[in-house]
């Protein structure tokens, strides 16, 4: 079974950073895409999740942000968000997802098989 816990959320002022983790088991990551979304407060119910960055087996990376940076350790099967010059507008719920490799777009929730539970991010201003 494969399950992903994310931890490192929490409140900070704008400007400041925060690292999120995602532990994964049940799956080895250097194998498969790994990915971050978030959801921010108030969304419009039906709406995706928003691509913040992913990983792939080869580690390659993609991201909407250049603030923020994936990574991963594959001894620790973890990967990793770091974000700095946080905003107020990045408050949300982000999730850590994984998937199979196929040669769709890491950007689309949709292709993702396994998502974490989340963790809360609140930036303050």
């Amino acid at each position: 079974q494969v399950q992903l816990v994310e931890s490192g959320g929490g409140l900070v002022q704008a400007g400041g950073s925060l690292r999120l983790s995602c532990a994964a088991s049940g799956r080895t990551i250097g194998s498969y895409i790994m990915g971050w979304f978030r959801q921010p407060p108030g969304q419009a119910p039906g709406k995706e999740r928003e691509f913040v960055a992913a990983i792939n087996w080869r580690g390659a990376v993609d991201s909407v942000e250049g603030r923020f940076t994936i990574s991963r350790d594959n001894a620790k099967n973890t990967v990793y968000l770091q974000m700095n010059s946080l905003k107020p507008e990045d408050t949300a719920v982000y999730y850590c997802a994984s998937r199979p490799r196929t040669a769709s777009t890491m950007r689309e929730p949709a292709g993702y098989d396994y998502w974490g539970q989340g963790t809360q991010v609140t930036v303050s201003s």
